[in-house]
């Protein structure tokens, strides 16, 4: 679940942050760093569970409603929602229960929210059309709760809020992590059951040591990076760049030459992503330049085996090539 993209998020904040605190170690910002991405993993796990929060308060509503109707003789609701094959497969998976209990994560401390959550979903006309629905399957169980999630979960100031208070490290990560819980939906399959599998915190080692990996070259090799970067800003006085855009370009330099398989256009486009995310309005533009003209200086040097534009093939053509 822990991909590339997450994980260069996270290199910049704690690259930063080790700039900024001064402390001077490493291996400690290293700890912080894995302990950082391990926290996006709980989100993911969070958020499915949310998921079954919704459908308990839903099972209560309808619980009262229905004997209501009963009482007063007349049509009893449906408890469709309340029964959504789906959500009972993911409320009975072994992986996220296990999860959930080792981290002790519950969403009743946060029971107000929950309730408001199924309110506004009452109110929603596909939830409604769902109830009335003639179509019975259990991918339509799944269909609803994909239409939930994206409009009521994601993009939800709200919750966004509150999820900040439960962790400082869920600031920049929700974004991403919805992207794995709506993935997660659409992979899930009746036939599973319980051993239903959810994504797994990474997808393999070689991801986790990209982690590790980009980071210390970033600090390790810093004062060699900002060398290739004051020689590519003669007609710019870098001392003057805002500071953000120096740790971003540093760790782009870094993923350049630590990592042959991905390609540099991948990289520049990722950081240049990056530098619109978190430092001024024209470092985009600048960071995409500056990189262009390293990377191009390196190749022309011999130190940076990859192939560019306009630059005659420097890596074997027929290497596997990942992002």
């Amino acid at each position: 679940m822990i991909n590339r993209e997450l994980i260069r998020v996270k290199v910049v904040q704690l690259t930063y942050a080790y700039y900024q605190n001064g402390n001077n170690n490493i291996d400690a910002a290293e700890k912080e760093l894995v302990f950082s991405l391990s926290k996006a993993y709980d989100l993911y796990n969070y958020l499915l569970s949310l998921m079954v929060a919704v459908t308990k308060e839903a099972r209560e509503y309808y619980n009262v409603m229905d004997r209501k109707a009963r009482r007063e003789q007349t049509e009893r609701p449906s408890m469709r929602f309340a029964d959504n094959r789906f959500v009972l497969q993911l409320e009975n998976n072994r992986m996220l229960n296990e999860f959930l209990e080792n981290k002790k994560m519950t969403w009743e401390k946060h029971v107000e929210y929950v309730k408001r959550l199924f309110q506004r979903i009452l109110d929603a006309q596909f939830y409604k059309d769902y109830l009335k629905s003639d179509n019975d399957s259990y991918e339509h169980d799944k269909e609803v709760w994909r239409k939930i999630y994206k409009a009521f979960i994601m993009d939800n100031d709200d919750l966004e809020e509150l999820l900040e208070d439960d962790s400082l490290y869920w600031n920049d990560d929700k974004e991403i992590v919805d992207t794995f819980v709506v993935k997660t939906i659409k992979r899930f399959e009746e036939k599973n059951g319980v051993k239903q599998p959810l994504l797994p915190e990474y997808d393999s080692e070689e991801d986790r040591e990209f982690a590790r990996k980009l980071f210390r070259a970033s600090i390790l090799k810093a004062d060699e990076f900002q060398r290739y970067m004051n020689e590519a800003s003669r007609n710019w006085d870098f001392s003057r760049l805002a500071y953000m855009d120096v740790v971003i370009m540093q760790i782009a330099i870094a993923e350049m030459m630590t990592f042959p398989n991905i390609p540099i256009n991948v990289t520049i486009n990722e950081f240049v992503d990056l530098a619109k995310l978190y430092s001024t309005p024209r470092s985009g533009s600048y960071i995409n330049g500056m990189l262009d003209a390293i990377a191009r200086n390196l190749i022309a040097n011999g130190k940076l085996l990859k192939s560019m534009p306009g630059i005659v093939d420097t890596v074997d053509n027929n290497e596997d090539v990942q992002q």
